[in-house]
């Protein structure tokens, strides 16, 4: 179940969405593709989030039942646990310094326990939606935990310079152009923007660059790889390739091979026995 948020939290969270309980025959793993955005999770039944920052890790990392997890362009792994269910928040530029007390490019490309982050308020909020008595109670009841924050919050989110240069960067803008239409030097541009979304900018155009090209892969009958460059923006073929190799971990007919249902989840289960890595991960994997 996903929806757009209350009108409220509309300039800073995406969608707000609950999963049902994981199947007994889902994967152990899933690969996660960037999205460029900060994302909150909590878990409402199962064992607590799991993640592998690296796929040749043997142990995950236990983050407990509420986590952050920062804006990044690099691919993870998570635990995928028969019986869980999580509810949680896609974040939007400026949702971190007016939501989570913090700018975004602190947690950039790692997981926080909300618990560090809010104190015994996650805790508090972990109550509350076990108690709502249905899915659509939980959701509500996560949106009103945001809002009461909110109306305590000396930040209101992300800089008018930030959100009138991520018009313009999506626009076609360079990133200079962005920089000048704000009315700051591109050295301060670069730096609100990071603060309030978690990348820089030409990062985060990278990161949207690649998610478009999940998207057209999806479907019933994608684009060709090429049509997919070409319609995505990238200038050639081999751009490309090191793009989506770089973010995924993956070669684009690798991910096309894996036929994953949803574009950002990949199972990892699909990879056994192969010999696929992420590119980030430069360590050799444990025997």
């Amino acid at each position: 179940m996903e929806r757009a948020p209350h009108p409220a939290l509309a300039g800073l969270v995406r969608s707000v969405w609950l999963s049902a309980p994981h199947a007994a025959h889902a994967p152990e793993r899933e690969w996660m593709m960037p999205s460029g955005e900060m994302h909150l999770v909590l878990r409402l039944a199962g064992p607590p989030v799991e993640v592998f920052e690296h796929p040749g890790d043997r142990l995950p990392q236990n983050h407990g039942h509420a986590v952050v997890n920062g804006a990044r362009a690099g691919a993870y792994a998570k635990r995928v646990a028969a019986g869980a269910s999580s509810i949680g928040l896609q974040l939007l530029p400026g949702a971190s310094q007016a939501l989570l007390g913090l700018p975004a490019d602190e947690i950039t490309g790692r997981h926080v326990r909300l618990e560090n982050l809010w104190g015994s308020g996650a805790g508090l909020l972990q109550e509350q939606l076990l108690a709502a008595p249905s899915a659509a109670g939980k959701m509500r009841c996560l949106e009103a935990f945001l809002m009461t924050r909110l109306q305590r919050s000396p930040a209101p989110g992300a800089h008018p310079a930030v959100l009138a240069g991520l018009q313009q960067l999506r626009s076609g803008a360079s990133v200079a152009a962005a920089a000048r239409h704000s009315g700051y030097s591109q050295r301060q541009f670069v730096r609100l923007f990071s603060q309030a979304v978690g990348l820089t900018p030409r990062l985060y155009l990278r990161v949207l660059r690649f998610q478009q090209a999940l998207r057209l892969m999806q479907g019933p009958r994608p684009n060709s790889l090429a049509g997919v460059a070409l319609e995505a923006g990238y200038t050639d073929q081999p751009h490309f390739n090191r793009d989506f190799r770089e973010f995924s971990g993956l070669t684009p007919e690798q991910y096309r091979a894996a036929r994953p249902v949803s574009a950002s989840h990949v199972p990892v289960s699909w990879a056994a026995g192969s010999d696929v890595r992420f590119v980030q991960d430069r360590r050799r994997p444990a025997a």
